[in-house]
């Protein structure tokens, strides 16, 4: 609102119609320039008879009117204006249509009410006084009649309240509807940019969802095939240094070598149909809301599988060798601390010194268990924790393992499990290569530790790599592990 009383809601709304000056719309000034000028001939019209009451001439009560009639053009930015003006030409008996139109706009903007009602009563007053006045001037004018003060009165009160109390009643309600529309297009306008927000943020909780779930595949295919790949050219290497003066033992290791390349085969036409059915459904339409479920229950199948697989590997290696590993399948989605013995003995199988121990039973006892004892402390005698601990416990293991084929062939491997209060720790730790070779030729991504670091870190666990005095290698990590239950 100005200062003036002018409504700043008409101003708020725009210029649809590409108005000029002060209003909205063509139509609306159209419409205020045909009202001025019925009310400049209206105000002119009652000027004559002012000019012959009141012994002026003809032309100055014209102009008069001429003057006071277009103020209606300013009604729409100035209405107090407008209402003050019709109530100071009161006296002239002229702007009826002045009067009405001006307390119309007056109730229908946004004026404060107390004001609406200030200039409503002194037009009433205006009114009332100068119908009172008129109607006593007819009356003594004519002596035959003799009408009583109060009657006069009373009439002069009902013109006065007919002239002003319609246009500010209909005023007052349509600007109230008028706020009312406002109120519910901008609370439209609201819920619709709020929705809009949803519907972004939705969709990228879609897309962050999406990325975790192949980042999560990407690690797990990482871990898992680029561990059996490793593992199959080490076996090629040992197949080809073998080939003629152990053909028995060649045979072994080129069985084993098929096992894995099946395996790895498997998984990796697993994930590749999967990859394909989710850019499928991208073609289709929008992101679907079940791609993440979709990518996880194939993560899970992959890292089962691949669970299962090395069991069978290490048990295929110890028939070969007259010796029992005991490839128990795994409980739950992806592999489990109990399957930590038969990944050191899938590596041994390729011919690494690997010693692995375990310590503590998760009840704060940190008594050491031997060689002997390792499978049944790994196994299922042990604390058990949740899928995704373990699961990060053995990946650790098993990518740590990984690297030391890829990186320090013939080097001697220690691997230590440690049960503790509230935490699992692990360590994986490699000696100088033996051979005199620091690399075993094989590619390598550089997202072995990366990938380590992340799986550890996500659980609130710390993960610490680094080389050792001794030129080897040491990767450690801690993990928050509350125990679920003993078997």
């Amino acid at each position: 609102m100005t200062a003036t009383g002018a409504s700043g809601s008409v101003a708020a709304r725009g210029r649809p119609g590409g108005g000029p000056w002060w209003w909205a719309r063509r139509r609306s000034a159209v419409l205020d320039v045909l009202l001025a000028v019925v009310s400049m001939v209206e105000c002119m019209a009652e000027g004559i008879p002012f000019a012959h009451s009141t012994g002026v001439p003809v032309a100055a009560g014209m102009l008069l009117g001429f003057v006071v009639g277009p103020v209606l053009l300013v009604r729409r930015r100035w209405p107090v204006v407008v209402v003050l003006v019709s109530i100071a030409v009161m006296p002239a008996q002229m702007g009826v249509l002045l009067s009405m139109v001006g307390l119309y706009t007056l109730a229908a903007s946004d004026v404060p009410r107390r004001i609406i009602g200030l200039l409503a009563g002194m037009t009433v007053v205006g009114t009332l006084v100068t119908t009172f006045l008129t109607m006593r001037q007819d009356v003594t004018a004519q002596p035959e009649f003799h009408l009583p003060v109060w009657f006069v009165t009373l009439m002069a009160l009902a013109v006065g309240l007919v002239l002003t109390a319609p246009p500010v009643l209909w005023g007052l309600y349509v600007g109230a509807r008028r706020r009312l529309v406002e109120s519910l297009r901008e609370r439209a306008d609201g819920l619709e940019r709020e929705l809009s927000l949803l519907a972004d943020r939705a969709e990228e909780r879609a897309e962050w969802a999406r990325n975790e779930e192949r980042t999560r595949i990407a690690r797990e295919m990482h871990d898992v095939v680029a561990h059996r790949v490793s593992l199959m050219v080490v076996h090629a290497a040992a197949l080809q240094a073998v080939a003629l003066k152990d053909p028995e033992k060649a045979s072994r290791n080129a069985a084993l070598v098929g096992d894995m390349g099946r395996q790895a085969l498997t998984e990796l036409r697993e994930m590749l149909g999967v990859l394909r059915t989710a850019e499928g459904a991208a073609a289709r339409g929008p992101a679907g809301s079940d791609e993440p479920e979709r990518l996880a229950a194939v993560a899970s199948r992959v890292s089962r599988k691949a669970a299962g697989g090395a069991a069978e590997g290490v048990a295929s290696d110890a028939a070969a060798h007259g010796a029992s590993a005991g490839g128990a399948e795994p409980e739950g989605e992806g592999p489990r601390l109990a399957e930590l013995g038969e990944l050191v003995e899938l590596s041994r199988a390729a011919g690494m010194a690997v010693e692995f121990s375990v310590l503590g039973d998760g009840d704060g006892d940190d008594g050491r268990r031997d060689a002997g004892e390792e499978a049944a402390a790994a196994g299922d005698d042990g604390p058990r924790y949740a899928a995704r601990v373990e699961q990060t416990v053995y990946r650790v293991v098993q990518e740590a393992l990984t690297n030391v084929h890829k990186h320090a062939p013939g080097a001697r491997a220690r691997v230590r499990l440690a049960h503790r209060a509230g935490e699992v720790a692990v360590q994986v730790e490699n000696g100088p290569s033996e051979r005199g070779a620091t690399d075993a030729g094989l590619p390598s991504g550089g997202n072995g530790l990366v990938g380590m670091r992340e799986r550890v870190t996500a659980l609130g666990g710390v993960f610490v790599s680094g080389p050792t005095e001794a030129g080897g290698f040491r990767v450690s990590a801690v993990v928050p592990a509350p125990v679920e239950s003993a078997a």
